[in-house]
């Protein structure tokens, strides 16, 4: 059958072109052709559905940007680096602290376009509103969470923080989608729905959010969906969590994963830290768990 036959009545042609929307793959002359063919089309259409959502989420996800200064990659976790709102750039925490080690007068400034710090909460939101209408993701999301916890003189707002989410989720920020399923998975807004929850979580997976990934794969590893939840695993793993890693360790050891998958888990984890890994950021961080531990 060609691309432009009805799949109902078989009539072909260039006004053959009412497609079906969920599936896409299947055509029809007229409407009361595809309603006529619907119950036929539905076990294949369900099947389509659910292929092209797993080709959707399989498919391997953004990698988290580099640091404009030192050029390797940013850690995973938020302790490892910082947004800066003067100028929207995020840098490693060995840049920030080997900036204020060269010259401690430049300790308040940021190491990139070096801007002062601001001083005052009302100074901070101005910063993160100007990178708004720039439409700064980082910004968009933050003023989000301020919104949401009533913090920097904001006036707390669910509403309000899910309206500048789906913003910047729109816009590609991944950890957006992963706070718009909290909120719905924990009812925060008013409304608890496990189903938009699951939504949003994929939708932050697919966009690089590697907590959001391993999350995934708990679910599918409770369903018992064990290589569906090694596939999440992996890609959380490439992301830098290493909960996803623990979790296909335990699998392994409990005789669900074989050695092959706890292996190539080490080793893609291995590789996360080589790129990771810089003297810079193993200083900053042994620096800061002194200060810690001494008043």
């Amino acid at each position: 059958m060609s691309s432009n036959t009805c799949a109902n009545c078989g009539k072909e042609g260039t006004d053959v072109t009412n497609t079906c929307n969920k599936c896409m793959s299947v055509m029809y002359c007229n409407a009361a052709c595809k309603k006529k063919h619907r119950h036929k089309h539905k076990k294949q259409c369900e099947r389509r559905v659910a292929e092209l959502h797993d080709e959707a989420l399989f498919k391997q996800p953004p990698q988290k940007d580099d640091c404009p200064i030192c050029f390797l990659r940013l850690p995973y976790l938020d302790t490892g680096q910082m947004y800066m709102s003067c100028c929207g750039k995020v840098i490693c925490i060995g840049c920030m602290h080997a900036d204020a080690l060269r010259d401690k007068k430049k300790a308040n400034k940021c190491p990139f376009c070096r801007t002062l710090d601001p001083f005052t909460d009302e100074e901070i939101v101005q910063r993160y509103k100007k990178r708004m209408e720039l439409n700064d993701t980082q910004a968009v999301t933050l003023i989000g969470i301020f919104h949401a916890n009533g913090e920097l003189g904001l006036p707390r707002s669910m509403t309000k923080a899910l309206e500048l989410w789906h913003r910047a989720g729109e816009l590609g920020h991944a950890g957006s989608f992963y706070n718009i399923s909290n909120t719905y998975l924990r009812g925060d807004n008013g409304e608890r729905d496990e189903k938009k929850a699951r939504y949003y979580l994929e939708l932050a997976a697919m966009k690089g959010d590697a907590i959001s990934r391993c999350n995934l794969g708990v679910k599918e590893q409770e369903a018992g969906n064990v290589d569906r939840a090694l596939k999440h695993y992996m890609f959380a793993i490439e992301g830098g969590n290493k909960m996803a890693l623990d979790n296909i360790k335990r699998l392994y050891l409990h005789g669900y994963a074989t050695k092959d998958d706890y292996t190539n888990a080490l080793q893609a984890y291995q590789a996360y830290l080589d790129e990771i890994k810089s003297d810079q950021r193993d200083k900053a961080v042994a620096y800061n768990d002194e200060w810690q531990y001494h008043d």
